[in-house]
């Protein structure tokens, strides 16, 4: 566990999402879960030496972000998308992709279940805990219901997946557009310390970064399209990332396939 603020403190070392911590004078406000049981205990064992937690802020609509709620008491705050998503997932797809990455994790111990947000935001929403403010804002990109934690106080702003430190974004429900533009007001906020949703911290010298990621694939699934690749052909010959192993396979047919998609419907600009 990594402070990065004087009471903030991030782990990024989980099979998942960084998990963080925001210490206030009343109790801990936590933004994201561990998706793996047995890191998830770890982070809840390790928080208890700061206090109880009164909020637990995830966010975004993804399990690697929310697959451990019932392991943290406080109330369940995010976008009214990642409750919804929350409530229709299925305790099956968390025990498929356990499989892939933490197999040891199973079975489930009984009773396990998904705890969606008991009080949600369309756009904005404040909480205030001791004499720190978490300003929650909509930024839509990695998906339409992206939520960054704003901690002025700290100078502090919590990104979920909009950014991504040394992986590439996975881009299956992403809004591209929106997401450069959710970049440029990022680089706008007066923080020190960005804490993205996987890789270590950064500060705003690594957004133009960010930016141009995002560019590249769409860039390179316009090219496709410009050339008359079909959706086939375009997942077939396009390479946007080094294809080394199965997983970035993945992800590159993934990406293209909803870029494909979304650019085929709104042209790129």
């Amino acid at each position: 566990m990594k402070k990065v603020a004087a009471s903030v403190y991030v782990e990024t070392g989980f099979r998942g999402c960084n998990a963080s911590l925001v210490v206030t004078g009343e109790g801990v406000v936590m933004i994201d879960t561990p998706q793996v049981p047995a890191e998830a205990r770890q982070w809840r064992d390790e928080i208890t030496r700061h206090g109880e937690v009164v909020y637990l802020i995830n966010t975004e609509p993804h399990g690697d972000h929310y697959s451990g709620n019932m392991f943290f008491g406080g109330t369940v705050v995010g976008h009214e998308g990642t409750r919804e998503a929350i409530r229709t997932a299925t305790v099956k797809q968390l025990e498929d992709m356990l499989r892939r990455v933490a197999p040891e994790s199973l079975p489930l111990e009984k009773g396990f279940r998904f705890r969606p947000p008991t009080i949600t935001l369309s756009q904005r929403l404040t909480l205030h805990l001791g004499d720190h403010t978490f300003r929650l804002i909509n930024l839509p990109g990695h998906s339409p219901y992206q939520v960054a934690v704003f901690v002025p106080e700290e100078r502090v702003v919590f990104t979920g997946d909009n950014v991504v430190n040394g992986t590439p974004p996975f881009m299956h429900q992403a809004l591209p557009f929106e997401w450069l533009k959710t970049l440029d007001y990022l680089e706008k906020l007066e923080v020190d310390v960005i804490v993205p949703g996987h890789g270590e911290p950064c500060d705003q010298s690594y957004l133009p970064t960010m930016k141009a990621t995002v560019r590249k694939w769409i860039d390179a699934v316009a090219a496709a399209i410009k050339q008359g690749m079909s959706l086939e052909e375009a997942q077939e010959k396009v390479a946007v990332i080094d294809l080394a192993d199965e997983r970035a396979r993945m992800i590159q047919r993934m990406n293209i396939g909803h870029l494909y998609e979304v650019l085929k419907a709104t042209p790129a600009r």
